[in-house]
Protein backbone atom coordinates (compact mmCIF):
# COMPACT_ATOMS: atom_id res chain seq x y z
CA UNK A 1 0.00 0.00 0.00
CA UNK A 2 2.87 2.34 0.06
CA UNK A 3 3.17 5.05 -2.79
CA UNK A 4 5.84 6.85 -4.57
CA UNK A 5 3.83 9.89 -2.86
CA UNK A 6 4.16 8.49 0.67
CA UNK A 7 7.84 7.50 0.04
CA UNK A 8 8.61 11.46 -1.15
CA UNK A 9 6.40 12.98 2.02
CA UNK A 10 8.96 10.94 3.59
CA UNK A 11 11.98 11.73 1.83
CA UNK A 12 12.72 15.23 3.81
CA UNK A 13 12.72 13.30 7.20
CA UNK A 14 14.81 10.69 6.62
CA UNK A 15 17.29 13.46 4.85
CA UNK A 16 17.88 14.75 8.00
CA UNK A 17 21.24 13.52 10.08
CA UNK A 18 19.12 13.21 13.32
CA UNK A 19 16.39 10.46 11.83
CA UNK A 20 18.10 7.64 12.66
CA UNK A 21 18.02 4.88 15.44
CA UNK A 22 20.05 6.20 17.94
CA UNK A 23 18.93 9.77 18.01
CA UNK A 24 15.30 8.50 18.42
CA UNK A 25 16.15 5.73 20.86
CA UNK A 26 17.79 9.05 23.31
CA UNK A 27 14.34 11.02 22.65
CA UNK A 28 12.24 7.93 23.29
CA UNK A 29 12.93 4.45 23.29
CA UNK A 30 9.09 3.83 22.10
CA UNK A 31 9.31 5.37 18.98
CA UNK A 32 12.37 4.53 17.88
CA UNK A 33 11.71 1.49 16.54
CA UNK A 34 9.34 3.27 14.63
CA UNK A 35 11.88 5.14 13.10
CA UNK A 36 13.90 2.56 11.89
CA UNK A 37 10.64 1.16 10.51
CA UNK A 38 9.90 3.84 8.28
CA UNK A 39 13.16 4.04 7.01
CA UNK A 40 13.22 0.57 6.05
CA UNK A 41 10.25 0.66 4.73
CA UNK A 42 11.18 4.00 2.27
CA UNK A 43 14.34 1.40 1.20
CA UNK A 44 11.91 -1.77 0.70
CA UNK A 45 9.82 0.60 -1.76
CA UNK A 46 12.86 1.71 -3.76
CA UNK A 47 14.16 -2.02 -3.74
CA UNK A 48 10.42 -3.66 -4.61
CA UNK A 49 9.86 -0.47 -7.62
CA UNK A 50 12.93 -2.28 -8.95
CA UNK A 51 12.09 -5.63 -8.49
CA UNK A 52 8.49 -5.91 -8.78
CA UNK A 53 9.28 -5.06 -13.23
CA UNK A 54 11.62 -7.58 -12.91
CA UNK A 55 9.21 -10.00 -11.25
CA UNK A 56 6.67 -9.25 -13.97
CA UNK A 57 8.87 -9.39 -16.46
CA UNK A 58 10.04 -13.05 -14.66
CA UNK A 59 6.72 -14.63 -14.72
CA UNK A 60 6.08 -13.20 -18.33
CA UNK A 61 9.53 -14.91 -19.73
CA UNK A 62 8.27 -18.03 -17.59
CA UNK A 63 5.42 -18.09 -19.45
CA UNK A 64 7.12 -17.38 -22.52
CA UNK A 65 9.52 -20.26 -21.27
CA UNK A 66 6.76 -22.44 -20.95
CA UNK A 67 5.34 -22.28 -24.01
CA UNK A 68 8.70 -22.33 -25.66
CA UNK A 69 8.70 -25.81 -24.18
CA UNK A 70 5.60 -27.12 -25.08
CA UNK A 71 6.44 -25.48 -28.40
CA UNK A 72 10.28 -28.18 -27.93
CA UNK A 73 8.06 -30.91 -26.79
CA UNK A 74 5.82 -30.84 -29.17
CA UNK A 75 8.61 -30.35 -32.23
CA UNK A 76 10.36 -32.93 -30.20
CA UNK A 77 7.60 -35.45 -30.65
CA UNK A 78 7.25 -34.45 -34.31
CA UNK A 79 11.03 -34.64 -34.83
CA UNK A 80 10.92 -37.89 -32.95
CA UNK A 81 7.80 -39.30 -35.76
CA UNK A 82 9.57 -38.13 -38.28
CA UNK A 83 12.88 -39.41 -37.63
CA UNK A 84 11.12 -42.91 -37.11
CA UNK A 85 9.53 -42.68 -40.52
CA UNK A 86 12.90 -41.27 -41.50
CA UNK A 87 14.00 -44.80 -40.41
CA UNK A 88 11.89 -46.80 -42.36
CA UNK A 89 12.26 -45.00 -45.37
CA UNK A 90 15.72 -45.17 -44.58
CA UNK A 91 15.80 -48.66 -44.10
CA UNK A 92 13.58 -49.03 -47.50
CA UNK A 93 16.27 -47.05 -49.06
CA UNK A 94 18.65 -49.55 -48.01
CA UNK A 95 16.95 -52.70 -48.99
CA UNK A 96 16.09 -51.28 -52.33
CA UNK A 97 19.38 -50.06 -52.98
CA UNK A 98 20.54 -53.54 -51.95
CA UNK A 99 18.01 -55.37 -54.49
CA UNK A 100 19.06 -52.96 -57.29
CA UNK A 101 22.72 -53.82 -56.59
CA UNK A 102 21.98 -57.44 -57.15
CA UNK A 103 19.94 -57.02 -60.00
CA UNK A 104 22.74 -55.40 -61.53
CA UNK A 105 25.15 -57.98 -60.73
CA UNK A 106 22.61 -60.66 -61.66
CA UNK A 107 22.74 -58.30 -65.15
CA UNK A 108 26.10 -57.99 -65.40
CA UNK A 109 26.20 -61.66 -64.83
CA UNK A 110 23.94 -62.64 -67.50
CA UNK A 111 25.70 -60.36 -69.83
CA UNK A 112 28.92 -61.94 -69.16
CA UNK A 113 26.97 -65.59 -69.74
CA UNK A 114 25.42 -64.62 -73.14
CA UNK A 115 29.35 -62.61 -74.15
CA UNK A 116 30.61 -66.01 -73.59
CA UNK A 117 27.13 -67.73 -75.34
CA UNK A 118 27.15 -65.60 -78.31
CA UNK A 119 31.15 -66.12 -78.23
CA UNK A 120 30.84 -70.04 -78.07
CA UNK A 121 27.64 -69.93 -80.64
CA UNK A 122 30.26 -68.13 -83.05
CA UNK A 123 33.21 -70.10 -82.56
CA UNK A 124 31.13 -73.41 -82.89
CA UNK A 125 29.27 -72.19 -86.06
CA UNK A 126 32.25 -73.38 -88.06
CA UNK A 127 32.13 -76.71 -87.18
CA UNK A 128 28.33 -76.91 -88.43
CA UNK A 129 30.47 -78.47 -91.38
CA UNK A 130 32.31 -80.62 -89.54
CA UNK A 131 29.76 -81.66 -87.83
CA UNK A 132 28.03 -82.58 -90.35
CA UNK A 133 30.41 -84.45 -92.26
CA UNK A 134 31.38 -86.33 -89.35
CA UNK A 135 27.55 -87.38 -88.70
CA UNK A 136 27.35 -88.51 -91.89
CA UNK A 137 30.39 -90.43 -91.70
CA UNK A 138 29.35 -91.68 -88.05
CA UNK A 139 26.22 -93.19 -90.53
CA UNK A 140 28.16 -94.24 -92.95
CA UNK A 141 30.50 -96.76 -90.30
CA UNK A 142 27.67 -98.03 -88.65
CA UNK A 143 26.18 -99.10 -92.39
CA UNK A 144 28.94 -100.41 -93.26
CA UNK A 145 30.29 -101.46 -89.74
CA UNK A 146 28.69 -105.63 -89.96
CA UNK A 147 31.17 -105.74 -93.36
CA UNK A 148 34.18 -103.95 -92.00
CA UNK A 149 34.21 -106.70 -89.17
CA UNK A 150 33.79 -108.96 -91.44
CA UNK A 151 36.74 -108.25 -93.69
CA UNK A 152 38.63 -107.61 -90.29
CA UNK A 153 37.93 -111.00 -88.83
CA UNK A 154 38.69 -112.84 -92.07
CA UNK A 155 42.24 -110.89 -91.99
CA UNK A 156 42.96 -112.36 -88.83
CA UNK A 157 41.78 -115.43 -89.37
CA UNK A 158 43.17 -116.41 -92.51
CA UNK A 159 45.96 -113.99 -93.68
CA UNK A 160 49.08 -114.96 -91.19
CA UNK A 161 50.70 -117.25 -93.64
CA UNK A 162 50.71 -115.10 -96.31
CA UNK A 163 52.99 -112.08 -97.56
CA UNK A 164 52.08 -108.63 -98.21
CA UNK A 165 50.87 -109.52 -101.56
CA UNK A 166 48.44 -112.46 -101.19
CA UNK A 167 47.17 -110.19 -97.84
CA UNK A 168 46.19 -107.79 -100.30
CA UNK A 169 44.23 -110.35 -102.96
CA UNK A 170 42.34 -112.04 -100.25
CA UNK A 171 40.89 -108.81 -99.25
CA UNK A 172 40.15 -108.19 -103.05
CA UNK A 173 38.56 -111.52 -103.05
CA UNK A 174 36.44 -110.80 -100.30
CA UNK A 175 35.53 -107.55 -100.78
CA UNK A 176 33.94 -108.98 -104.48
CA UNK A 177 32.31 -112.03 -102.89
CA UNK A 178 30.87 -108.87 -100.00
CA UNK A 179 29.85 -106.72 -102.94
CA UNK A 180 28.13 -110.01 -104.87
CA UNK A 181 26.23 -110.88 -101.63
CA UNK A 182 25.44 -107.19 -101.14
CA UNK A 183 27.32 -106.67 -97.41
CA UNK A 184 28.37 -103.27 -97.12
CA UNK A 185 31.35 -101.81 -95.98
CA UNK A 186 33.83 -99.12 -96.77
CA UNK A 187 35.83 -98.92 -99.69
CA UNK A 188 38.37 -97.13 -98.36
CA UNK A 189 38.87 -99.19 -95.34
CA UNK A 190 42.32 -99.50 -93.40
CA UNK A 191 42.61 -102.77 -91.54
CA UNK A 192 45.24 -101.27 -89.53
CA UNK A 193 43.89 -98.41 -88.38
CA UNK A 194 40.61 -100.21 -87.80
CA UNK A 195 42.60 -103.11 -85.72
CA UNK A 196 45.11 -101.03 -83.68
CA UNK A 197 46.05 -97.45 -82.57
CA UNK A 198 49.00 -95.29 -83.18
CA UNK A 199 50.04 -95.27 -79.63
CA UNK A 200 50.12 -98.92 -79.52
CA UNK A 201 52.14 -99.03 -82.91
CA UNK A 202 54.56 -96.85 -81.57
CA UNK A 203 55.19 -99.02 -78.28
CA UNK A 204 55.50 -101.73 -80.38
CA UNK A 205 58.48 -99.81 -82.65
CA UNK A 206 60.20 -98.94 -79.27
CA UNK A 207 59.72 -102.97 -78.55
CA UNK A 208 61.70 -103.80 -81.36
CA UNK A 209 59.32 -104.58 -84.08
CA UNK A 210 59.81 -102.98 -87.38
CA UNK A 211 57.54 -100.06 -88.92
CA UNK A 212 56.80 -101.18 -92.60
CA UNK A 213 53.20 -102.60 -92.95
CA UNK A 214 53.37 -106.50 -93.11
CA UNK A 215 55.36 -106.11 -89.57
CA UNK A 216 52.29 -104.12 -88.06
CA UNK A 217 50.16 -106.28 -89.83
CA UNK A 218 51.84 -109.34 -88.59
CA UNK A 219 51.98 -107.87 -84.58
CA UNK A 220 47.84 -107.21 -85.02
CA UNK A 221 47.82 -111.22 -85.94
CA UNK A 222 49.68 -111.61 -83.09
CA UNK A 223 48.19 -109.93 -80.29
CA UNK A 224 44.47 -109.87 -81.31
CA UNK A 225 44.31 -113.38 -83.40
CA UNK A 226 42.34 -115.84 -80.98
CA UNK A 227 44.81 -118.78 -81.99
CA UNK A 228 48.80 -118.92 -80.83
CA UNK A 229 50.99 -117.38 -83.55
CA UNK A 230 53.66 -119.22 -85.58
CA UNK A 231 56.37 -117.41 -86.20
CA UNK A 232 58.58 -117.82 -88.99
CA UNK A 233 61.53 -115.16 -88.80
CA UNK A 234 64.89 -115.60 -89.94
CA UNK A 235 66.05 -111.99 -89.04
CA UNK A 236 64.98 -112.05 -85.29
CA UNK A 237 62.94 -109.29 -85.13
CA UNK A 238 60.15 -111.17 -84.21
CA UNK A 239 61.41 -112.71 -81.49
CA UNK A 240 63.17 -109.87 -80.22
CA UNK A 241 59.91 -107.74 -80.39
CA UNK A 242 58.44 -110.87 -78.56
CA UNK A 243 60.96 -110.79 -75.77
CA UNK A 244 60.66 -107.19 -74.76
CA UNK A 245 57.29 -107.00 -75.27
CA UNK A 246 56.87 -109.80 -72.04
CA UNK A 247 59.56 -109.34 -70.35
CA UNK A 248 57.51 -107.72 -67.26
CA UNK A 249 54.76 -110.67 -67.85
CA UNK A 250 57.64 -113.33 -66.42
CA UNK A 251 58.08 -114.64 -70.45
CA UNK A 252 60.30 -117.95 -69.97
CA UNK A 253 62.47 -118.87 -73.35
CA UNK A 254 63.00 -122.43 -74.34
CA UNK A 255 64.18 -124.48 -77.56
CA UNK A 256 63.86 -127.34 -78.78
CA UNK A 257 67.00 -129.24 -77.68
CA UNK A 258 66.40 -127.65 -74.53
CA UNK A 259 66.46 -131.14 -72.23
CA UNK A 260 63.19 -130.31 -69.95
CA UNK A 261 61.72 -129.43 -73.35
CA UNK A 262 63.09 -132.68 -74.90
CA UNK A 263 61.59 -134.52 -71.47
CA UNK A 264 58.36 -133.88 -72.59
CA UNK A 265 58.30 -135.21 -76.26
Amino acid sequence: SITEETVELLEPYLDMEDYNLETAKKVCGNVAGLCSWTQAMAYFYGINKEVLPLKANLALQEGRLAAARMELNSAQIQLDEKQMELDEVQAMYDAAMKEKQALLDDAEACRRKMNNATALIEGLGGEKLRWTASSKNFQNQIINLVGNVLLATGFLSYSGPFNQEYRNLLLQLWKKEMDNSKIPYSKNLNLTVMLVDNATVGEWNLQGLPNDDLSIQNGIIVTKASRYPLLIDPQGQGKIWIKNKEKNNGLQVTAMNHKFFRSHI
